[in-house]
């Protein structure tokens, strides 16, 4: 299994950025697959996530209404659409392929590397 991440960098905020994970190692189109991201100081949180069917689950409010998750499983693509970017979403994302859930907090098995994204003017 490999999943690796692109499109990070530093953005002024305000503005947008589009993360992208390409998957490798297994049937992409059959798992859930979301974001997860890391600020500097802080454990790593869930973003968002999308399922087989398409449909997406938030687990941070504050990305409500900016965030979008979308798949391609056509081309094994995850993405996420980062708009009205703040610099509180200055974070490591990283992709992540989920196992499950204990409760309502999903478990990842796999994840990528991460990718850098800074906000700032």
């Amino acid at each position: 299994v490999q999943l690796v991440e692109s499109g990070g960098g530093m953005v002024e905020p305000g503005g947008s950025l589009r993360l992208s994970c390409t998957a490798s190692g297994f049937v992409f189109s059959i798992y859930e697959m979301g974001w997860v991201r890391q600020a500097p100081g802080k454990g790593p949180e869930w973003i968002l996530s999308i399922d087989s069917n398409d449909d997406s689950r938030y687990y941070d409010d504050s990305v409500k209404g900016r965030f979008t998750i979308s798949r391609d499983n056509a081309k094994n693509t995850l993405s996420l659409q980062m708009n009205r970017l703040k610099p509180e979403d200055t974070a490591l994302y990283y992709c992540a392929r989920l196992s499950g859930y204990f409760g309502e907090i999903p478990q990842y098995d796999y994840l990528g590397q991460g990718t850098q994204v800074t906000v700032s003017s």
